[in-house]
């Protein structure tokens, strides 16, 4: 449970998180039209900092713009409350939840008759999965880029989500795997996906996923260790041909798939070791002892 004496921001006014009031009739809560993001915090070696800070804003302003959501604060000056609140919350390490949501106003379709409302809050959170977990194909397609902003972090979106971890848990599986329109691989429930084959890398190509933040990190990392990395289609057959697999997000950070089980029910087994050298380079660059190389870091 989440600290009800944390100190959150909401438009324009720092409060503690249990003082906060928003109407059962706000917008958002009844027809998901809010955005979103999700973004870390870590103690390294020179201070805390908040990994790929203007990154998440500019994203979180992208996504508004899709819901004809205006933000009345300035990226820069959303940037320096997320700081503010590990200040005020004296926390060191942190999930950071911008939230961009429409009020109570009118519960109707029509654009424009609620006003845009923003809630901040940072908290204490472990990576959200476990280190390893047993992941099966899902019988839910994914959203489709012809039906939505696909690119966009919109709270709406992660019914598709919530349904798909629904399915996969009641068959005691830890993950859903989503295929897109096409039948090609999509990507986790809240997590992007790559496989390892040898040197080479392959992860679904961009124009039908959420590309996440965490992912272009893993790429990068990658290329620091040599291996080609590969974006194409891949489709659920292909699966028996690669060595390992793993998810990545911000939220679970880099989490090692030990075997994934087809729609057919067959079940395919993965090597994992390199999938944990990902995993430890990433949880590396994001230690105690990370000097920040790779410039992800904004310190607070």
């Amino acid at each position: 449970m989440i600290d009800k004496n944390l100190i959150a921001y909401i438009n324009g006014e720092y409060k503690e998180l249990g003082e906060i009031f928003v109407s059962p009739l706000t917008h958002t809560l009844h027809y998901g039209t809010g955005v979103f993001e999700g973004i870390r915090a870590y103690e390294i070696n020179s201070g805390v900092g908040i990994r790929k800070l203007p990154e998440h804003i500019s994203r979180l302003f992208n996504s508004a713009s899709k819901l004809f959501l205006e933000i009345e604060e300035t990226q820069e000056e959303i940037q320096e409350i997320c700081k503010e609140l590990l200040r005020k919350n004296n926390l060191k390490s942190a999930y950071i939840r911008p939230l961009v949501y429409l009020d109570d106003s009118s519960v109707g379709m029509q654009v424009g008759k609620n006003k845009t409302q923003i809630f901040i809050v940072a908290f204490p959170w472990e990576k959200y999965l476990s280190d390893t977990v047993k992941v099966k194909i899902s019988p839910i397609r994914r959203i489709s880029e012809q039906t939505t902003a696909h690119d966009a972090k919109i709270c709406g979106h992660y019914i598709n989500s919530y349904m798909a971890t629904g399915e996969a848990k009641s068959a005691n599986f830890d993950e859903p795997l989503l295929l897109d329109r096409t039948g090609a691989i999509g990507e986790g429930a809240v997590a992007n996906v790559f496989f390892t084959k040898g040197k080479q890398l392959y992860t679904p190509k961009p124009e039908r996923i959420f590309a996440g933040l965490v992912r272009s990190a893993v790429i990068e990392i990658a290329n620091d260790l040599g291996y080609e990395v590969i974006e194409r289609d891949i489709f659920p057959e292909e699966i028996k041909e690669f060595d390992g697999a793993f998810f990545t997000g911000t939220a679970s950070e880099v989490t090692i798939i030990s075997d994934i089980t087809l729609l057919n029910g067959e079940n395919i087994e993965f090597n994992k070791e390199v999938s944990n050298i990902f995993k430890e380079t990433y949880s590396k660059a994001v230690s105690k002892e990370s000097k920040d190389e790779r410039g992800w870091f904004e310190l607070i």
